[in-house]
Parts: C-alpha cells; sequence; structure tokens
C-alpha cells in the first residue's frame, strides 16, 4: 500500500468533487491539516473514515488502497486488447488478401493461355464442338476481364486495409505518449 498514490486519489476525487479540503474536513469531522497530510500521504484515514470517503466519492474501497481506478486501469487493459486484435485481424486478412491475389493471378494466367491456345492458327486448337469455337474466345475473354476486375477490388480492399492499419498504429503511438 503506497501512501503516496493513495494521497493523490485522493486529492485528485476531491478536485474532481469541485470541493475544498475544508469543505471535505468538515464532512469527515477532521481538520483540514489532517486532510491535507492524507492527500500528502503523510498519514492515512482511519478504516471507518475510508469507508465513508469510498462512499461519498461512489469508489470501490479497493481502488483506494490500490491509489488508483479500476476504469483507468480496465480502460487501458481493453484499449491495448482492442489494438491487438486488429492487429491480429490486419495480419490475417493480409495474409487471405495475399492469397486471393495469388490464386487470382494464376487463374488469370490459366485464361490467357488457354486463349493463346484457342488462337494458333487453327491446328491444335483445344475445342472441337463448332458452336464452342464460334464463342471460345468470347468466355475466356469476359473471365480475364472479371477476373481483373475482382483483382482490382482485392487490390482496394488491401489499401483500406492498410490505411485503416496505418490510423490505428498513429492511434496506439499517440496512446503511448
Amino acid at each position: 500500500m503506497e501512501q503516496k498514490k493513495i494521497g493523490r486519489l485522493l486529492k485528485e476525487l476531491r478536485k474532481e468533487k469541485g470541493i475544498t479540503q475544508e469543505q471535505l474536513a468538515e464532512k469527515f469531522n477532521v481538520s483540514s491539516r489532517t486532510v491535507s497530510r492524507w492527500e500528502n500521504g503523510n498519514n492515512m484515514p482511519d478504516l471507518d473514515i475510508l469507508i465513508e470517503i469510498s462512499d461519498y466519492y461512489g469508489i470501490d474501497l479497493r481502488e483506494i488502497f490500490k491509489g488508483e481506478r479500476k476504469s483507468d486501469t480496465m480502460d487501458k487493459e481493453t484499449k491495448e486488447t482492442v489494438l491487438e486484435s486488429v492487429d491480429y485481424a490486419n495480419m490475417m486478412a493480409k495474409k487471405n488478401y495475399n492469397k486471393v491475389r495469388i490464386i487470382i493471378g494464376g487463374v488469370i494466367l490459366l485464361l490467357v493461355y488457354y486463349c493463346l491456345a484457342l488462337c494458333d492458327g487453327g491446328e491444335n486448337v483445344l475445342i472441337t464442338n463448332e458452336v464452342l469455337q464460334e464463342f471460345g474466345m468470347l468466355a475466356p475473354a469476359f473471365a480475364i476481364i472479371l477476373l481483373l476486375i475482382v483483382e482490382l477490388l482485392v487490390i482496394r480492399n488491401g489499401l483500406i486495409i492498410d490505411a485503416y492499419h496505418k490510423r490505428v498504429e498513429k492511434k496506439r503511438i499517440s496512446n503511448i505518449k
């Protein structure tokens, strides 16, 4: 139990309440000098007065003994947990983003090969059905266009993820300072 830390908390609580040491002293039937000693960490209030103080300020007695509020600690811990979760989600999204790009790139290469195989002079044509030969070049072309559009959307989403990650990192750095 650190008396100085407890004293700082008691002073902070009193100032938040907007009262003077004299007013607090009247409330608990002690001298203003006693309140000053509490806040400087030179003395501690008796247990019965500490219980009244915790009721008066609306905080848990354990918070007074620790010299800090649970909410401050919990807020920091919650922020850290959220930031770690965001980092993990970004890392997983980036891995998935790269996998999708590789798959789309592979499919585009296969379609380009397929189109080239259809157009190699008619001798080694892969499609023998006359109907498929007439429309055979259109299907891969549409597929390539569709995959390029999907690739652009994936790149766009990747850029959005990167921008979001940079904003989160800036917030983390500013919270640390």
